[in-house]
């Protein structure tokens, strides 16, 4: 592939997720059906593929050609010896004879004991099915413990309005069983059977089934209800901050408009007015920080409104992993500019040094993470492991596209950088910062601008990792925006707070701890992550490195866009509180 041809791949990289079409079948057409992969019900990230099992095989295994998004998301798929023509009703058909030594038996004894299931395509609608039933017979007369079935028979049910599929499910025959308990020689006859029948679904609903499954009317009631707790909280803060904060601040632009003496002594963050503008330590960090939680933020809006736009829904094989890394990368151009400007109305020379920071801050520790868990997966041999030639497109489209966004975005936020609007003069000399209790500083801070939001959000970060971990299918994405716009004004009025309450008591160094305060939320995200892994049945090597790795990136993720987010606001507040004093 050529520099040209790749180039053209980034450009387009949105069109498969626009083009939604429908096809029509005649009775009897033939439909595409893949196989996908199969594995443990409990281990999400530990799928194989679905010709590692000696299920029947056609004579050439054929491949299909993949997207980016679905070879990301682990997807696998091939051709397979099943033929279920439109509206053709089949009942017993032979799908092969196989003879299944010991260690083949062993295999499937194994799978079913960790319930394996497998995944299918029909018509792009994805189906899953048990492989085998364990029976536990420790009650019987023998006392010989559990036995375990083969599925020999799969049921196929499928669903048609007019020309068009509407849904398909599958299921393992409970009458036509094979016992594997014992490793011994067998041969085994599979065979399926396929029944159609109309409905009155239009196509366009079709995956309504999915969101149906997914989200039950409680739980879809219970998150309406985290909904209106978020809601309710921000209210509540609201009316704190207009009763407590609002009321003090005023009173202290009186004392200090007034100019009396004693009184003035009550004021204390008129007095490090002259340092609260002071740049702030490790710019080139901080302006990183700021340009890489920006770029992230960006990428979150871009998701909702593709989302809403309908491009982003169920089981649209891959598509939000392609839409992941198309906004991510041109986004990159926003964390150039967001870093370099921000630099640049502090020091003329160095925004370079920023833009590199901004670059690898939440890359580098990411791509290092999928290195680590890449190396896991091919040790492994599950379908989670990236194939060289997807790395090298990746390789070849980030570095044609993202790192000249990257240049690019920064010399434009350089060259028309706009003067930082401090209002009021900054001093020659550091003033001394008082000494604080304990519950006035950063860690009592964080705890407390963490918990709020956290609190407020948490059922909706369960769904999340839910979808990501689990088999929900966050189907309500009205829901979690109003979910994540509370979030986001929950941490921008904490921010505010908290900074007008470190001022007060004339602490003047609320730059970096404004990015800690608001940040601190993802660690909580992460302590509940923790406790979500030994809540589950999650288990394994390989399952416990992927979940952990990628739960730490999402919460390092969401670290940067909250710190950012909550600079932004901090920032905004301090000079607005600062326009109407007068200098000394």
């Amino acid at each position: 592939m050529g520099i040209l041809n790749l180039l053209l791949l980034t450009i387009t990289l949105f069109l498969p997720l626009l083009l939604l079409s429908s096809t029509a079948y005649n009775v009897g057409d033939h439909v595409p059906l893949f196989v996908n992969k199969v594995g443990p019900l409990h281990n999400p990230s530990e799928t194989y593929q679905y010709y590692e099992m000696p299920f029947c095989r056609p004579d050439r295994i054929l491949e299909k050609k993949e997207t980016l998004g679905e070879v990301l998301n682990g997807d696998r798929l091939a051709n397979a010896l099943y033929e279920l023509e439109f509206a053709v009703n089949k009942t017993g058909v032979v799908l092969c004879n196989r003879k299944l030594d010991r260690g083949n038996v062993a295999k499937f004894r194994a799978a079913i004991m960790n319930d394996f299931y497998f995944q299918m395509y029909y018509d792009d609608l994805p189906f899953w099915a048990f492989i085998g039933k364990v029976e536990d017979e420790s009650w019987g007369v023998d006392g010989k413990g559990p036995k375990y079935f083969l599925f020999k028979h799969v049921q196929f049910d499928a669903l048609y309005n007019g020309n068009q599929v509407i849904e398909i499910r599958a299921f393992g025959d409970p009458s036509h069983v094979l016992d594997v308990t014992e490793d011994v020689d067998l041969d085994v006859e599979f065979i399926y059977s396929v029944l159609w029948n109309d409905i009155s679904t239009p196509y366009k609903n079709r995956m309504d089934r999915y969101s149906q499954t997914s989200m039950m009317p409680i739980l879809r009631k219970t998150r309406w209800f985290s909904c209106v707790n978020s809601i309710v909280m921000i209210i509540l803060i609201m009316g704190l901050l207009a009763v407590l904060f609002m009321r003090h601040l005023k009173n202290d632009l009186r004392k200090w408009s007034v100019g009396d003496e004693e009184e003035d002594k009550e004021v204390g963050w008129k007095y490090i007015h002259g340092d609260v503008f002071r740049c702030p330590t490790n710019l080139p960090v901080f302006c990183a920080v700021l340009g890489s939680g920006t770029q992230l933020l960006t990428l979150v809006f871009a998701l909702f409104i593709l989302a809403f736009l309908g491009i982003l829904y169920p089981y649209n094989r891959g598509a939000l992993s392609t839409a992941i890394f198309a906004v991510y990368t041109l986004a990159s151009a926003v964390a150039g500019y967001s870093s370099a400007s921000f630099y640049s109305q502090f020091v003329e020379t160095g925004w370079q040094r920023s833009i590199l920071l901004a670059g690898v801050l939440f890359t580098g520790p990411f791509l290092f993470t999928v290195f680590i868990l890449n190396s896991l997966a091919i040790y492994f041999g599950v379908t989670a492991a990236l194939p060289f030639g997807t790395i090298f497109v990746i390789f070849v489209i980030y570095t044609l596209v993202a790192i000249p966004l990257f240049a690019l975005g920064g010399m434009v936020g350089h060259h028309y950088k706009s003067e930082f609007l401090a209002t009021s003069v900054t001093k020659k000399y550091r003033r001394e910062i008082p000494s604080l209790p304990w519950y006035r500083k950063i860690p009592a801070e964080m705890f407390l601008g963490g918990l709020l939001p956290f609190s407020a959000t948490v059922l909706e970060f369960h769904h999340l990792c839910a979808t990501i971990w689990g088999y929900k299918i966050s189907t309500l994405p009205t829901i979690l925006f109003i979910t994540f716009a509370s979030l986001v004004i929950l941490t921008a009025m904490l921010s505010v707070c908290l900074t007008f309450f470190q001022l007060a008591v004339e602490d003047h160094e609320w730059w970096w701890r404004s990015v800690l305060r608001g940040g601190s939320t993802a660690i909580f995200m992460f302590a509940y992550c923790i406790y979500l892994y030994f809540k589950s049945n999650m288990s394994g090597v390989l399952q416990t490195f992927f979940f952990f790795g990628y739960s730490a990136c999402m919460c390092y993720a969401f670290f940067l866009m909250l710190g950012a987010l909550s600079f932004r606001a901090s920032l905004m507040f301090v000079r607005h509180l600062y326009r109407g004093v007068k200098s000394e």
